[in-house]
């Protein structure tokens, strides 16, 4: 941890003197420069409808310097796509690892190349609005500001059990994370790291624990949404879930950092707070019920592979989660009332 902190500051002191030196004598605002690093395992589902969400973004108060897509021993289509896409523009850069080293590997891999002083992380399976990019970057006009995050968004049907499980899930840490910033599917950070633990399996929030021991601030920013899909199986969705948490547990042990979703008062006060999704119907109740039970099952499940000592920095692909089926230039964000 010590040599992580001290690479840290040495490149966060690099950072500040470029900006004081490129800085430019009008009182025109210069737009940030962001590098953009998606990560992909056999993504040929979503990858081209990612890339097309980060090229059609509104560029106001920043810019996107370049593109970085890091393919983890891909045997679909991945790479073809991505190789052809680059030939269309020039700020598409394609890196491979010739086997699947884990996601935190293709991450630091990502920070070794990319050059801009604002970075933003994107899932390959999701696909952002026009303006979340916007909206992640605007917090870093302030200069204690460190990292920010925004808002997931699930596509999945809310008339099915498992659709309300997941966007009830969601819809809690959207909650949560308005209280005490949980950042997570799309993040944008300072250029400040070298390299982020190897052997994490939530990459996100071993990000959060590094930049915020650096003294930064975090910013939750609800208005930039991003749209995923959740588990469409209880099986999966557990399988997701146990994962997360033993990530968790791992980050907490060994970063001295525990995710704001980890404490159960604060969950079960916003359980309560938002009853006109989750107990608006007798049938509601009944799947929100159904809800807590497979969560507090899947963090049993990930406290025992916890402390087995399970290694999860390379995870089971979920499958149903890997192609939206939509149509970025319809999709409409509609947000819910608060309860």
């Amino acid at each position: 941890m010590v040599e992580v902190a001290i690479k840290v500051y040495s490149t966060r002191q690099k950072i500040s003197a470029c900006c004081q030196q490129d800085s430019p004598a009008s009182h025109e605002t210069p737009k940030l420069g962001c590098s953009v690093g998606i990560m992909a395992y056999n993504e040929e589902a979503n990858i081209a409808h990612t890339l097309a969400a980060v090229q059609a973004q509104q560029q106001l108060s920043f810019r996107i310097d370049e593109i970085v897509v890091v393919a983890s021993g891909c045997t679909d289509q991945t790479v073809p796509i991505v190789a052809a896409l680059a030939r269309d523009d020039a700020r598409i850069h394609l890196y491979t690892q010739a086997r699947r080293e884990g996601k935190a590997s293709a991450i630091n891999l990502f920070l070794q190349h990319a050059s801009s002083e604002i970075l933003i992380l994107l899932s390959a399976d999701v696909i952002p609005e026009s303006m979340a990019f916007e909206h992640l970057c605007a917090t870093f006009k302030h200069p204690h500001i460190g990292m920010s995050g925004g808002r997931p968004v699930p596509i999945n049907n809310k008339d099915t059990f498992m659709g309300h499980t997941v966007h009830l899930l969601w819809h809690l840490h959207d909650r949560l994370a308005r209280q005490e910033p949980k950042l997570g599917e799309a993040i944008a950070f300072r250029n400040v790291l070298a390299t982020i633990p190897h052997k994490s399996a939530v990459d996100e929030i071993s990000i959060q624990a590094l930049i915020s021991h650096l003294g930064y601030h975090l910013q939750y920013q609800p208005a930039c949404i991003v749209y995923n899909k959740g588990p469409l199986t209880v099986q999966e969705f557990i399988q997701q879930r146990k994962r997360i948490y033993a990530g968790h547990l791992q980050v907490r042990a060994t970063q001295n950092y525990a995710a704001s979703t980890m404490k159960i008062c604060p969950i079960f006060r916003q359980l309560l707070a938002c009853r006109d999704l989750s107990m608006r119907t007798p049938q509601r109740l009944l799947w929100t019920l159904g809800a807590i039970l497979l969560e507090s099952y899947a963090r049993l499940q990930g406290y025992y592979d916890y402390r087995r000592h399970k290694d999860y920095h390379i995870w089971p692909m979920i499958d149903s989660t890997k192609n939206l089926h939509t149509n970025i230039e319809t999709l409409q964000y509609t947000p819910q009332a608060k309860g």
